[in-house]
């Protein structure tokens, strides 16, 4: 017997007919004699919804401001969780299992005050532990705490694999199942490199990587939860028969095991290429080369909750200016010039240049740490292709290339292939 938690996603509980397959994903666990809660996102587009109906009634009411309490937006988004969870006890109730319906604040998971953004700071699973002694199935809506405030606060978009990852983390479980509409994790998106093949296996650090590189399995706080606490962590698909042979092995269930490092033993040097669109570049031209400059320029940066990744400096000969250059998502590039704008007189450049449309293709793998020319392999294979780099960052596992958007895909196919990664 085992303790297990299970989260399934939107696209996992859509509809009516959907839940009722989940809802014997959860059966087959319990009848194998695991105990078992299971953590639910909102049906699939209804969140979307929700937010919709936020934005819109300032709108609608004729306000000034577009602008509503975070508080309020938490209160309503929050309900697409609690309908599903509802719905799915129901379906386990009907089927002979005792569940019921947990909301976050019943638990308690409890967050900071950051609302629409929170972050998980304590689960208390004692009760969801009792229950489970007893044989009863806890079904959780994801997404959501409670706040300092003791209000609903949410965890911020896929904030329910966080929540999944949290509570097995706090129930002490053997395992932590995210089910999806994917069977596991790709060395790369299949949509664009057809023999991309699934991982059997892949540490947290690279999963950590991978998801904040492009990545869209999971969010990238859930990894990082599944890291600090050793919760091993498979990527499932709901969308395969329940009761098909192998589904249930406890052991070695079908789907990516995302797991510590150890647990790999034939690690292979590159284990996947991640890529994320829509990035921008962003450089402050002859800026004054003194203490102080870096942090009044990503001071403000930070303060305005955009994101800044690959920095790169240039120093001019006499050392008295320098360029510095920067990548953030493209649709905060007027924030950001703003931003800068506002803090020219303390940064003291001459003038900001930027361009969008570009792309930052990564490759990752624990194995980079032993091996040397992994990159030299990455840059010849571009420039036989023909592909310019704009900006290079790296870090013991991780290469990260920015090009031209229009070359993604062959970047990815390429550096695929440099690698081995579509061999089997």
């Amino acid at each position: 017997m085992a303790r297990i938690v299970m989260k399934f996603g939107g696209t996992s509980v859509a509809d009516l007919d959907r839940i009722h397959n989940v809802a014997r994903h959860v059966k087959r666990e319990v009848d194998a004699g695991h105990e078992v809660a299971v953590v639910v996102s909102a049906m699939s587009g209804k969140t979307n919804e929700l937010v919709g109906w936020v934005h819109g009634m300032p709108k609608a009411t004729g306000a000034n401001s577009p602008f509503y309490d975070a508080r309020e937006y938490d209160a309503i988004v929050a309900s697409g969780e609690q309908v599903t969870s509802g719905l799915l006890a129901i379906a386990l109730q009907s089927m002979g299992i005792n569940a019921r319906s947990w909301q976050g604040w019943q638990i308690p998971i409890k967050t900071d005050n950051a609302h629409g953004a929170a972050r998980i700071m304590d689960i208390n699973g004692e009760e969801i532990i009792r229950r489970m002694g007893e044989g009863q199935v806890a079904v959780v809506a994801g997404f959501q705490g409670l706040g300092p405030d003791n209000r609903i606060a949410t965890l911020g978009r896929g904030g329910s694999d966080t929540s999944a990852v949290a509570i097995a983390a706090g129930v002490k479980a053997d395992r932590c199942d995210i089910y999806t509409d994917v069977d596991g994790v790709y060395t790369t998106d299949p949509r664009i490199e057809p023999k991309a093949r699934r991982l059997k296996k892949i540490a947290f650090e690279e999963m950590l990587e991978m998801a904040s590189l492009g990545a869209k399995v999971l969010q990238v706080r859930s990894v990082e939860l599944a890291m600090v606490h050793k919760v091993r962590t498979f990527v499932r698909s709901s969308f395969e028969d329940p009761d098909a042979p192998g589904m249930g092995d406890l052991l070695n269930p079908p789907g990516t095991l995302i797991c510590d490092e150890e647990e790999i033993v034939e690690q292979e040097v590159v284990t996947g290429i991640a890529y994320a669109k829509d990035e921008a570049q962003i450089s402050l031209r002859r800026v004054a080369d003194r203490p102080g400059v870096s942090a009044a320029i990503f001071g403000p940066l930070a303060e305005a909750h955009i994101n800044v990744d690959m920095i790169v400096q240039n120093i001019s000969e006499d050392g008295s200016k320098t360029d510095m250059t920067f990548t953030v998502p493209s649709g905060d590039v007027e924030k950001a010039l703003k931003v800068l704008e506002a803090a020219k007189a303390q940064v003291g450049f001459d003038v900001i240049q930027h361009e969008t449309g570009l792309v930052k293709v990564s490759v990752i793998g624990i194995g980079m740490r032993s091996h040397a020319g992994v990159a030299a392999s990455a840059f010849r294979a571009l420039a036989e292709k023909g592909i310019n780099i704009k900006a290079i960052t790296t870090s013991e596992i991780k290469i990260s290339i920015l090009i031209d958007g229009p070359y993604a895909e062959l970047a990815v196919r390429t550096l695929h292939s440099v690698y081995g990664l579509d061999k089997k």
